[in-house]
């Protein structure tokens, strides 16, 4: 065997089902390799879609999604959805191709530091510069990818090295590392905090959801009548439909999960990074009590400087959580959230009429009546990602998928594609304009596949999020606006449904029959 059959081979030994990315020369023997095995090599219109498509696998399953791209411009266009993984946690390995080791040491045709180039935006990464490593540097790559806290890893493999016999085999798939369960002094300490306590509060991060935390916290909170926000990210975790769902941190127009934070006693964070959502909106004194209970210490910064923290698996401390509660026979005060989430839950459902022009939090509204609780929604960046974070109510863990960390633009189209191969509910990818123009080359790859979700695409004919930024600051915008193709020409045109509802009542008859069916459709909603 070359050393790129036995780097497939490994692959298969990892439980990888799809590759995704594009072609190049550098890549041959890798390409033949995946041909000849039971690996799946998807070629996509663009290594940005690639790199998504495994971001978005990864962080529905919870194993590495792969992406492949050759040396130089192929390289530099998987970077983008490398870095949005690696700062939304999702698990991925990417590959990259590369020149020949006898011309990587001068100026050469497309030769870039492919590796120093991906040293910033992931967990790990190197090249497989002798065929007798190849083994141990994909077991590596996985490895290091899903263990908590996941992220992206890279490997670069040059063309001669991919050709040469390797005598190694792949290593083993091991169960995947566990971070301990809590220890006793730190529980001691919340103990005591808990106990001091007449309205303690959660909130709920990445980390609660990514974990399989959701069903500790979920007890916790019906247990203790413990409110419950969540980031972005965290959405889920505690279903909206529960009474102690605060929804999503700046919930609507007047923040008030905010607010209750501010509010509370004691805060007690679940997985959670302050990347999701800065603590200065929520603790702008720095003087509120915080419990941190996540796999890593956290972040130094002021206004987040926990008191206590319980550095364990995530679902174990919420366990150990909801043990110090029962210990203390404890009976925290309710009434000061109700009306707090009487208003959050008024707030996310407005009123509809039928003269009404099409706007992002009724579409949204609407688009919630059309999906079943375990649909899976994957959002793109704007305007609607603010409102679908804010308002889109979710029901179950990892069922809103938002680019967070990165908040990177294109993502949904092939996300959406992503997501459809890894669930067997529905899925919505739901997009602006500006961002599905990005890689909406994409829809050949997922109707190539014979995918079946929807696109609901926003058209407002401009970076709408920035001109209303620049018009808040300034009274103006500039450099926001653009044109658009005919979309439903657009959509018809890769053999796919399209619809261009006229009102409400349309809107929501377009909608169902677009989710419930099994086949690629666009919906585009054209924003007064």
């Amino acid at each position: 065997m070359n050393t790129a059959e036995v780097l497939v081979e490994s692959l298969e030994r990892e439980g990888v089902e799809c590759v995704f990315g594009i072609p190049g020369e550098e890549t041959e023997a890798l390409l033949f390799a995946l041909r000849d095995s039971e690996v799946t090599f998807v070629p996509t219109r663009h290594e940005q879609g690639a790199a998504f498509m495994a971001d978005v696998h990864g962080r529905l399953t919870g194993t590495a999604g792969v992406c492949l791209s050759t040396l130089g411009p192929g390289a530099t266009n998987l970077l983008t959805g490398v870095a949005d993984a690696n700062l939304d946690k999702a698990p991925l390995v990417a590959i990259t191709g590369q020149g020949g080791l006898e011309r990587l040491h001068k100026e050469s045709h497309q030769a870039l530091d492919v590796v120093d180039m991906f040293e910033p935006v992931t967990k790990w990464n190197a090249q497989i510069s002798d065929p007798d490593i190849v083994h141990e540097s994909v077991r590596k790559a996985f490895k290091v990818a899903e263990y908590e806290k996941p992220g992206a890893t890279h490997v670069e493999l040059p063309e001669d090295v991919a050709s040469e016999e390797c005598d190694v085999r792949p290593l083993d798939r091991r169960e995947r590392v566990r971070r301990p369960d809590p220890d006793e002094p730190s529980i001691d300490a919340v103990r005591e905090l808990l106990a001091d306590a007449d309205r303690p509060i959660c909130i709920a991060g990445n980390g609660a959801v990514r974990t399989d935390a959701s069903a500790a916290l979920r007890a916790l909170a019906s247990d203790y009548d413990l409110p419950v926000a969540a980031t972005y990210m965290g959405k889920g975790a505690v279903s909206d439909a529960d009474d102690h769902s605060l929804l999503t941190l700046d919930s609507g127009d007047h923040e008030e999960a905010s607010d209750a934070i501010q509010s509370a006693d004691l805060v007690v964070t679940v997985g959670y990074d302050i990347a999701e959502h800065d603590p200065a909106d929520w603790n702008p004194s720095g003087e509120t009590t915080i419990v941190h209970l996540d796999s890593d210490p956290a972040e130094v910064y002021e206004h987040y400087n926990p008191d206590v923290e319980v550095v364990a698996d995530i679902a174990a401390a919420v366990r150990e959580l909801n043990a110090c509660c029962a210990d203390l026979d404890a009976e925290f005060e309710t009434d000061w959230y109700d009306d707090v989430r009487d208003h959050i839950v008024a707030d996310v459902t407005p009123e509809i009429n039928a003269g009404d022009p099409f706007t992002h939090r009724g579409v949204v509204t609407v688009l919630r009546d059309a999906m079943a609780d375990d649909d899976v929604l994957v959002s793109d960046v704007g305007t609607h990602k603010m409102v679908i974070a804010q308002n889109f109510r979710t029901f179950e863990p990892n069922t809103c998928i938002v680019s967070n960390g990165l908040a990177s633009m294109g993502i949904s189209v092939p996300g959406g594609l992503a997501a459809d191969l890894a669930v067997d509910s529905n899925v919505v990818a739901a997009t602006g304009d500006g961002g599905f123009m990005m890689n909406a080359a994409e829809i050949e790859t997922a109707t190539r596949l014979d995918c079946g979700y929807t696109i609901l695409l926003f058209r407002d004919d401009e970076y709408r999020l920035i001109a209303d930024e620049q018009t808040d600051h300034r009274g103006e915008h500039f450099g926001t606006e653009f044109s658009n193709p005919d979309f439903q020409t657009f959509a018809e045109s890769f053999g796919i449904e399209a619809y261009r509802p006229d009102g409400w009542d349309e809107l929501r008859d377009d909608l169902e029959a677009a989710v419930e069916s099994d086949e690629m459709a666009v919906v585009e909603v054209v924003l007064g």
